[in-house]
């Protein structure tokens, strides 16, 4: 039974920083590409950032590029998003998701429709 968990939400002042968690069970880890998705109010959800845990590769959209950093623990079974300089357009429900075998990014963004197993949010709020 496969399931992701978020943690670390919150509000935090532009030009603050914030961290993200995402515990994965169930999931095939290592042969499997984990991905950070955000959806601002009223708007679709947009891909963030992915990584594939067996080579530590990293994949960024570019309205967050050189601003967050995924990572992980491979003991803990957890990715990370390490978010700096942030900015109120950044506000959304960030919501962690998974696929098998590698990643489905376009120009650096994960695509959403191709991950199949998606945690329940985390809100993330930027005030200016």
């Amino acid at each position: 039974q496969e399931h992701l968990a978020e943690s670390g939400g919150g509000s935090v002042q532009a030009g603050g920083s914030l961290v993200l968690s995402c515990e994965a069970s169930g999931v095939t880890y290592f042969a499997s590409c984990i991905g950070w998705f955000r959806q601002p109010p009223g708007k679709e959800r947009e891909g963030v950032a992915a990584i594939l845990p067996d080579s530590n590769i990293t994949f960024y959209a570019a309205s967050v590029n050189g601003r967050f950093t995924i990572s992980q623990d491979n003991a803990k079974n957890t990715v990370y998003l390490q978010m700096n300089s942030l900015k109120p357009e950044d506000t959304a429900m960030y919501f962690c998701a998974a696929k098998r075998y590698g990643c489905a990014t376009l120009h650096g963004a994960p695509v959403p429709d191709v991950f199949t197993y998606w945690g329940q949010g985390t809100q993330v709020t930027v005030s200016s």
